[in-house]
């Protein structure tokens, strides 16, 4: 029988609702004070992360932005409809604060969902992309952070069109494939090639570029990387180095300099994440790009995104339920690193 002194000190225990970590405690009370009550679980328009809906005139810290686009490409199609549900996916998220890292991003800065980027040109794949690059010149003349959500891996040329205008940023980037190619099809915009457009933009640095976790048939399409200075590692590569090496010479190679964070979701196995255009056996697990994505914490950031979930391709959501989990990851530094920065 259960001594029933132990048993009245474990009921009183249960009774509490104050959380231990007294910082983030009064944070929420007041912040539940200040919105009139903790908001109801199902209710309410599903945004990224839960953060509060704004637009880019409010100039958020940190912008949430879905980028619901799939001309670009060679594949599957369907990522145009990645933004709508890892949004759906990400309030399955119950917490502020992330247990690994410690970083509870509302309490560092503002941060919200500025919706999606606008397209009149929903047929024209030159003039779409022209379109994503102009949104995202806004975004940045408000200096706000991008923290993007695709659609095709081609949004990220745009992005850093504006990201990297006043000067060519590092890049970081965890894919199973280069996206280094060049005009496949007659277009030069597919999402095989934005990081080869970019560097010939001049706003990327390739000789400050690292690509982790390349592997796949596609190989010879990736010369690009290679001739223009780029490091690329390979899975196996990755695997006979260790994380903690990975990590470590992505930090000696960005240093100090702004830095940009490009994740695709093929680069993790499909197993994990079969829906999206161009999956790739081989992949990482999930845990090992949340590792590498804290890994980066204290970088000087200045944006990133997620691509590539295409959810007709998984119907159980798992794929955008992964993505969601490194959005939240990577909330988390760019938090860390603007916050730092504004010290």
């Amino acid at each position: 029988m259960t001594n029933p002194e132990k048993l009245a000190s474990l009921q009183k225990l249960a009774e509490k609702t104050d959380l231990n970590d007294r910082a983030l405690n009064d944070f929420l009370a007041e912040k539940a004070k200040r919105e009139g009550g903790r908001k109801l679980p199902y209710a309410g328009v599903s945004t990224f992360l839960k953060a509060p809906q704004k637009t880019i005139d409010d100039k958020p810290d940190i912008g949430l932005f879905g980028v619901p686009f799939d001309l670009a490409v060679t594949n599957r199609p369907g990522t145009r409809f990645g933004p709508q549900q890892v949004r759906q996916l990400s309030v399955m998220a119950a917490g502020p604060k992330n247990h690994a890292t410690g970083i509870v991003p509302a309490m560092l800065l503002d941060y919200a969902d500025c919706g999606d980027v606008p397209f009149e040109s929903v047929y024209d794949l030159d003039a779409a992309t022209k379109e994503i690059e102009a949104f995202y010149h806004k975004v940045i003349d408000q200096n706000i952070m991008p923290l993007s959500v695709g659609g095709d891996h081609s949004i990220s040329y745009p992005i850093l069109k504006a990201v990297g205008r006043d000067r060519p940023v590092c890049l970081i980037h965890i894919d199973a494939h280069a996206d280094t190619g060049g005009s496949f099809n007659g277009s030069r915009f597919h999402h095989g090639g934005p990081f080869r457009n970019a560097a010939l933009a001049g706003v990327i640095d390739p000789e400050k570029t690292i690509q982790i976790g390349i592997r796949g048939r596609a190989e010879p399409h990736w010369d690009f990387s290679y001739d223009s200075g780029m490091r690329v590692i390979h899975i196996e590569e990755f695997y006979e180095m260790g994380i903690d090496a990975v990590i470590a010479e992505a930090r000696d190679l960005v240093g100090d300099l702004p830095t940009y964070i490009s994740f695709d979701v093929d680069s993790i196995d499909p197993a994990f994440t079969p829906g999206t255009g161009t999956p790739e056996v081989g992949g990482f697990i999930p845990r090992e790009v949340q590792a590498m994505i804290r890994g980066f914490q204290g970088l000087n950031l200045v944006g990133a995104d997620v691509v590539e979930v295409s959810p007709p391709y998984d119907q159980s959501g798992n794929t955008a339920l992964v993505a969601s989990t490194m959005l939240w990851e990577l909330l988390c530094i760019l938090a860390h690193s603007l916050h730092s920065r504004k010290e």
